[in-house]
């Protein structure tokens, strides 16, 4: 089995994409992370760059790491200096990292236009600064920018770059889609050519996604010789971003026959991408193949009962082999299947002609008729299912809430006060709270009333709040007296949630989710919550 050497360059040319900015103690926690999935090298930064990437490469010299070699990048040496007085790649050096990519021009019109050398003095800063590099690292690759548009243009030209670095000792040539412009056949092309004109040489491939071909172009570059692969996790980059990691290493693994980091460690690839996109402090993408909440997520009636019977009908891998779950979303589109393995989830053998079955069906057809999307909020969903089983327990009762929003002409901002009563234990209490806004002061004077009697809830917070404007069949009405579905996450540290509201009116959606929330964390954490059955 060949073996393909996983190059991450998340902590480099990820943070190039506009929404993300890493710390040195974030690269350091990607690291670990990254190198417990076990990937073979994470590229940590150019050194000679900024401060951030020099502290990390001192930094991160304090961990062991078991899999991962850390890898420093830069550029070939300026024209005006020799390489032994050229900052850059002394600061490579310094930087202490054994392993090394440096990147140079190999497009005739970048090196006359942007770099403003000939032809021939371009290739020897590719040569002179390898040649300087190479005794102070065990391994160095020579990163060929925009090497697929300079093929096009100057094939002779691109090969001469390649060929100085390769007799000069760089360990891997590694072609670059720098514009993300190319098709899969001409990576075909460029590869063979490539290893015809260069004899003993090992190429690598680094796709940019402008085309949304970067997983297909690496892969078939992988196919065509290449024997490593640079991306990053969840395909972070500038523009469009660059090769998608957490698809490019289960396709190679499972559908290809390749090894990357194991099929061991491809168990932990969603965590480790979460993991980034929680570090990076974005919110993930639903619909990413493979490690996506919605990648194995099945709705229609038909699919589900298919996938009872057998998951490969509409699953093209068993979800556990990259550490994600099947998920049965529940709508109007639902079947009996839909509920059944639900109920199943939840600890329920429910026959399909079971009256509850029906109950529920019943339930989310005429609420979903109105707004509501279960789909999108599963502790709202569980909530309703549970009272269809006949628990009927209730941890409060409403009595009032009463909120006031209002700007006074010198305010800088709106003033929110809200007013809650609510009676717990047959005990009344009322409560207000001031807030940013009405559902925080509406969410602040709920849980000022309802902690004392509750201490747990004290563990919860909303982690996101999403408003979307619902028009059409679900109210005949438009504009500003439109119907609202709300959502709000929430999360104990331990868990994280989603519970929905619907209304005209924002704060009663509101209100509607701020109750479901609090009601799950408790029913969550009642041990005497099952109703028998």
């Amino acid at each position: 089995m060949k073996q393909i050497k996983i190059y991450d360059t998340t902590l480099r040319d990820g943070t190039q994409s506009e929404e993300i900015n890493l710390s040195v103690q974030d690269k350091v926690r990607i690291t670990r992370k990254l190198d417990d999935l076990g990937v073979h090298y994470v590229e940590g930064g150019w050194p000679g760059s900024n401060a951030t990437d020099r502290e990390f490469f001192k930094e991160i010299q304090n961990y062991a790491l078991k899999n991962c070699k850390v890898s420093a990048f830069g550029s070939t040496h300026m024209n005006r200096l020799t390489p032994e007085n050229d900052p850059n790649l002394n600061a490579l050096i310094e930087s202490g990292a054994k392993t090394m990519s440096i990147f140079g021009k190999t497009w005739d019109f970048h090196a006359t236009s942007a770099l403003g050398v000939t032809l021939k003095r371009n290739i020897e800063l590719i040569r002179n600064s390898i040649s300087y590099l190479h005794p102070h690292v065990e391994e160095l690759f020579f990163d060929a920018e925009h090497f697929f548009d300079g093929f096009k243009a100057n094939p002779e030209f691109t090969l001469n770059c390649l060929k100085a670095a390769h007799e000069a000792g760089a360990d891997v040539l590694i072609l670059c889609d720098t514009n993300g412009g190319s098709m899969p056949g001409e990576i075909v092309t460029a590869c063979k050519e490539v290893q015809e004109k260069i004899p003993g040489c090992h190429i690598g491939i680094h796709a940019h996604n402008d085309c949304d071909l970067a997983v297909a172009n690496s892969i078939t570059a992988v196919q065509n010789g290449a024997i490593q692969i640079q991306g990053t996790m969840n395909g972070y980059g500038e523009r469009c971003g660059n090769a998608n990691l957490c698809s490019i290493i289960p396709n190679l693994e499972l559908k290809l026959g390749y090894e990357t980091i194991g099929k061991n460690k491809l168990i932990k690839l969603k965590e480790t991408s979460t993991y980034v996109t929680e570090i990076a402090n974005l919110r993930p993408f639903l619909r990413q193949p493979f490690v996506g909440q919605a990648a194995f997520a099945h709705k229609g009636g038909v699919h589900v009962s298919a996938v009872l019977k057998d998951s490969t009908s509409y699953e093209h891998i068993d979800p556990l082999l990259v550490g994600n779950d099947r998920r049965v979303l529940l709508s109007d589109l639902s079947g009996k299947s839909n509920v059944l393995y639900k109920a199943k989830q939840y600890g329920y053998d429910l026959d399909k002609n079971d009256p509850a079955v029906q109950t529920i069906l019943a339930e989310i057809k005429e609420r979903e008729s109105i707004g509501f999307e279960y789909s999108a909020a599963e502790a709202s969903f569980e909530l309703l299912f549970f009272k269809a089983m006949g628990w009927s327990k209730r941890y409060f009762e409403f009595i009032n809430f009463f909120v006031v929003d209002a700007k006074r002409k010198n305010d800088s901002e709106p003033f929110s006060e809200a007013t809650v009563i609510v009676k717990v234990h047959g005990q009344e209490n009322h409560t207000a709270a001031s807030g940013d806004g009405p559902v925080n002061a509406l969410d602040k004077a709920l849980r000022k009333a309802l902690e004392p009697f509750y201490p747990s809830l004290k563990e919860v917070r909303l982690q996101d709040f999403k408003v979307r404007v619902l028009s059409g069949a679900v109210r005949q009405a438009a504009g500003t007296s439109s119907n609202v579905r709300l959502l709000i996450e929430s999360t104990d540290g331990k868990s994280q949630w989603t519970t929905m509201g619907v209304s005209h009116n924002i704060i009663e959606a509101s209100w509607q989710a701020l109750v479901d929330s609090i009601n799950y964390k408790l029913f969550k954490d009642d041990p005497q919550k099952w109703p028998s059955r």
